[in-house]
């Protein structure tokens, strides 16, 4: 398996440090989901860790949920309810989107409640080492005391600045030494989670919640960090300075791979410009593998404009080819040419043209291919429940 690493801007192997292969991707914010953009990042990781283990390979793969944001604090006073039960439901509706799509859970599907303990302690090992200091109820991480803060994202101290703004950091903070500085733990107000630190009443900041996460389950370096690019600055730039200088094992993440942006008239698909295509909304007229066909069209690096007519086709195409797959001759064979455009920096797209290829001319046991790449050609769709169970997923918060 080769993969693009974003912090070498290279296609390099996957070679894990060991048994089984660690794979961590940042998960929802489970405040409106599940949209087509979600799709997109969760069936490429689904196909990822499909292809590794048909290969043979252990995989251990972590997928966390953000369930304590201020989006969702924000979403649940506007809707007059509690930030844990708005998680909680959006929580189940993202689990039975994924297995509508057949996307087969985690192995460990933590979430940040239930991590605070891990999270305060790794906050004090921080200010403990130098790396974090106190104003306040407040603790926020210093940029200045690692060296290369910004080799993940390759920007300017200047643009980092200016885009930590644009995704909820506050640059112009008086408590901060240096505007670049991130927070590892806020004061709450009375009417916000909270819990008992060192600091006062209080929850976490976005980024150590991440690293608390992934160096518990996986230790400390993960095999593959995944997730959009969008989170590249400044979510992952930070999970690698915290990570790094608590553990000061390096590199944190051996391959950095994100996905692509999914735009939708025109504008990257976002809550906050309400330009949303729900996946629930597409499941009412779609099967899920016509909506796997859709994203997996595009190689997972690719940031790409979803139109219906897209879907349409990958609709059509997909008929036709569980048509093909009814009258084709008993699967046997060898499905490695799938595998093999899969192993090429997961190349989606070369590997359904060589399904459809193996399908109508009956050979290679495509019924083993089209299950690493997750599409179903007519097996019975199961209620949603069930598929859920199947798939492995787990009731929120249980």
């Amino acid at each position: 398996m080769r993969l693009r690493n974003t912090e070498t801007n290279a296609v390099q192997p996957l070679e894990p440090a060991g048994r089984p292969i660690g794979i961590y991707v940042c998960g929802i914010t489970p405040y409106d989901t599940t949209h087509l953009g979600h799709a997109f990042t969760y069936v490429v990781f689904d196909v990822l860790v499909r292809a590794l283990r048909a290969a043979g390979h252990a995989v251990r793969y972590v997928q966390n949920v953000t369930d304590v944001d201020d989006d969702i604090i924000r979403r649940a006073r506007e809707l007059g309810t509690t930030w844990d039960r708005l998680a909680a439901k959006e929580t189940a509706l993202y689990e039975a989107d994924m297995a509508d799509l057949n996307v087969r859970a985690p192995d460990v599907f933590p979430r940040v409640s239930q991590t605070i303990p891990k999270i305060i302690a790794l906050a004090r090992t921080l200010e403990a080492q130098g790396h974090a200091y106190q104003r306040g109820g407040n603790v926020y991480f210093r940029v200045g005391s690692v060296t290369d803060y910004g080799r993940l994202s390759r920007l300017s101290r200047d643009q980092m600045i200016k885009l930590s703004a644009e995704r909820g950091a506050d640059p112009n903070d008086p408590r901060k030494q240096d505007p670049l500085d991130f927070l590892l733990w806020q004061e709450s107000a009375p009417d916000e989670p909270h819990w008992s630190s060192p600091w006062g009443e209080g929850r976490p900041g976005w980024h150590i919640e991440c690293s608390a996460m992934a160096l518990a389950n996986l230790g400390p370096q993960v095999d593959v960090h995944g997730g959009g690019s969008d989170l590249i600055y400044p979510h992952h730039e930070s999970e690698i300075a915290q990570s790094e200088s608590v553990t000061g094992v390096r590199p944190f993440a051996r391959i950095w791979a994100h996905v692509g942006m999914l735009r939708y008239h025109g504008d990257k698909m976002s809550k906050s410009l309400h330009n949303l295509v729900l996946v629930r909304d597409l499941l009412s007229r779609y099967d899920g593998d016509s909506i796997r066909v859709l994203v997996l069209r595009h190689h997972y690096r690719e940031s790409w404009e979803y139109t219906p007519e897209q879907l349409d086709d990958a609709d059509a195409w997909t008929g036709r080819l569980r048509d093909s797959a009814r009258g084709s001759r008993p699967a046997t064979g060898d499905p490695s040419a799938v595998r093999a455009a899969l192993d090429d920096d997961l190349d989606t797209p070369r590997a359904l043209q060589l399904l459809e290829e193996s399908i109508r001319r009956g050979e290679g046991d495509w019924r083993a291919a089209a299950d690493v790449l997750g599409l179903r050609l007519g097996a019975d769709r199961l209620p949603a429940p069930e598929t859920k169970k199947a798939l492995g997923w787990r009731a929120p918060f249980s």
